[in-house]
């Protein structure tokens, strides 16, 4: 039987993506903006694609951004993607003047170097001896900003662009991923397999 996980809607995601993603997975996927539902789900997925102020504008007008607070500090099952991963942050550099959800500390830089920005396309991720479900492979990534430092408390994985970055971390019922899972062929199908199955 598949599993329903509810898609928290910020604006700036590329839903279908995600809703295929999940599906290949074995989940069935939902939809919903109203904070009782995303609040009770048995599972989460936080997406994104965009720009981190306007994201946050969305949860904060919506109510959302609490019950994802909320969500994650009680363990239950929270899956952050992309921009996702970084709304968790104090602060971006990409909004300077916006707040982030808090949920772990630091701010989110943008890739410096000689690097092409945004990052597009296959890069390698290493996981920490400590991750449970965090595979080695190549995963896919599209993304201009990036974080340098593991918050406390976490298991994460990195990856190089100019330098290395955290390319997803994890604790509990808590995947956050730099990278697209749902793009990353069946290394990224595989782990939110494992996600869900380990919190399931």
């Amino acid at each position: 039987m598949s599993r329903e996980v509810w898609i928290i809607p910020t604006g700036t995601a590329n839903v279908a993506s995600i809703v295929a993603g999940l599906s290949r997975a074995g989940a069935r996927a939902c939809l919903s903006e109203n904070p009782r539902e995303i609040e009770a789900a048995p599972f989460a997925v936080l997406p994104g694609v965009g720009a981190f102020g306007a994201a946050m504008e969305r949860l904060g007008s919506n109510g959302l951004g609490a019950v994802v607070v909320s969500r994650i500090r009680s363990g239950a099952p929270t899956l952050c993607v992309c921009l996702g991963l970084q709304l968790l942050f104090e602060a971006s550099e990409e909004s300077p003047a916006v707040r982030g959800l808090g949920v772990v500390q630091g701010t989110v830089g943008r890739f410096s170097g000689n690097v092409r920005v945004p990052q597009f396309g296959w890069n390698k991720v290493e996981p920490d001896s400590e991750c449970r479900l965090i595979a080695p492979g190549h995963a896919y990534f599209a993304n201009s900003y990036r974080v340098t430092s593991v918050p406390g408390g976490f298991a994460a994985a990195f990856a190089d662009h100019g330098g290395r970055f955290v390319a997803a971390f994890e604790r509990g019922g808590l995947l956050a991923c730099q990278f697209h899972p749902e793009l990353s062929g069946e290394l990224g199908i595989a782990l939110i397999r494992r996600w869900i199955d380990a919190c399931g």
